[in-house]
Order: C-alpha cells, then sequence, then structure tokens
C-alpha cells in the first residue's frame, strides 16, 4: 500500500467517481485519454437499483481499469429521503427543473462521495479526484455547482498532508456537449446506464433519460440503448 508518492508520480494518477453514466462513462476516458494512471471508485448507497453498477464493473473490466465498489449502505438512513434511495417514493417524470425534480435530490451526496475519494487518493499516491459534474445539473443539485467544487477544492488542498485536486472537467457544460466530445473520442453510448429505473429497459420520461435522449437528439445520432415501447 502506497501512502505517499512523488510529486511526478501523483500528478500521473487519478482516482475517478464512476458511476456507470454518460458523464462519469466519458470522465473515465478523457482521463485515460490523458495517459493518466486511473482508478474507478464507484459507491453502493442503498440506491434504488445497480444497474449502472453493473455497467461500471462490466467497463472498467474490459478496459483493464482497477475499479472499486463501496458498500456504504450502513449510511442509507441518512440519506434516505430522496426518490431515488426510497422505492416507496414516486419517481418524478419529466424535463430537468426544480419544481418536478427536486425528489430526485439525495443529501450531500457528492460531499460524502467526494470524501471517500479524495481518501483513496491520498491512500494510493494520486493527485486528483474526478467526477462528473456538469452544467446542466446546476438548476437542480447544488453539489454539482461551480461554488460547491470551488470549495471542497479548498478543503482538498488542507484536509491531508498531501494536496488533491477535485477535477470537473464537464463543470460548465451541457450534457449534449459532453457527448459530442465522446462521440468525437469514438465512445460506446450502449456501455452506460442513465435512467433512474433499473428496469430491463430505459423507461424514456424520467428526467435522466429526457435529458439523455435530448442531448442524442442535439447531435443528431440514436441513443444506442434500448426504451420502453412508445418512446421516440
Amino acid at each position: 500500500m502506497t501512502l505517499s508518492a512523488s510529486p511526478t508520480a501523483a500528478a500521473r494518477r487519478t482516482v475517478v467517481i464512476y458511476s456507470g453514466g454518460m458523464d462519469s462513462y466519458t470522465v473515465l476516458h478523457r482521463a485515460l485519454r490523458e495517459g493518466l494512471d486511473v482508478n474507478a471508485l464507484s459507491f453502493d448507497y442503498g440506491q434504488r437499483h445497480v444497474r449502472e453498477l453493473e455497467v461500471a464493473e462490466r467497463v472498467c473490466h474490459e478496459l483493464g481499469v482497477p475499479h472499486q465498489v463501496v458498500d456504504i449502505r450502513a449510511i442509507h438512513g441518512l440519506i434516505d429521503n430522496s426518490a431515488l434511495t426510497d422505492a416507496s417514493l414516486t419517481l418524478p417524470e419529466g424535463d430537468y427543473g426544480e419544481e418536478n425534480l427536486s425528489a430526485t435530490v439525495v443529501p450531500n451526496r457528492n460531499m460524502i462521495l467526494l470524501a471517500l475519494a479524495i481518501a483513496k487518493a491520498v491512500n494510493i499516491g494520486a493527485g486528483r479526484v474526478d467526477y462528473g459534474a456538469h452544467g446542466g445539473d446546476h438548476v437542480l443539485y447544488p453539489d454539482c455547482r461551480p461554488e460547491f467544487v470551488d470549495a471542497m477544492n479548498s478543503v482538498a488542498g488542507i484536509a491531508n498532508f498531501e494536496a488533491v485536486e477535485i477535477h470537473a472537467p464537464y463543470l460548465r457544460a451541457t450534457k449534449a456537449q459532453i457527448l459530442a466530445e465522446g462521440l468525437a473520442m469514438g465512445l460506446d453510448y450502449a456501455d452506460t446506464w442513465t435512467c433512474y429505473r433499473g428496469e430491463a429497459l430505459a423507461c424514456g420520461r424520467c428526467g435522466s433519460c429526457r435529458e439523455r435522449l435530448a442531448a442524442f437528439a442535439a447531435q443528431g445520432v440514436n441513443d444506442p440503448i434500448a426504451y420502453a415501447k412508445g418512446v421516440a
């Protein structure tokens, strides 16, 4: 186990918070194309389904990227006031917006996940943590906004003897812009899962599906995953 690393070695290594969704999939490949030593980190926090985690595990296996799924389900009772963590709550449908999708906010999720990823980075001598916050999430999720990332970067710089940079390359990008960059890299988005539901087919109605479909439409290409019958 490496507790520290030289500045040069640390600069070549990163921990990518990898959910298995479109954004983190693109972040993962972007880091690999930078030539970094990538360690992928996923979390089981008691979300409604584990489809994304299964996709993440398969992708990392195929890429030969070290991948760890951290079981933090013990904190479920602290963050269960969300439609994404409480199966008894109705999942809202429709486009992203504070009015109709506020029920999908998981309390303090990114601060928790980033704190654990920073610990992993320090533990293996990585100088960076990457995560997929993007501009489309700003309206709904405070922990995806630039102010949050700036503040967490300040904390990550002083919380340990080794400073860690929080890197959110798409912080001001739209979903369509992220997709455009991924398509330019030749990425296959069939290897991602976005739907809030864990069913055999993506529902096409939840906010996450609708944002994904809009991104593909903006690029003039078809989404390679299968959707429930009747979804355009």
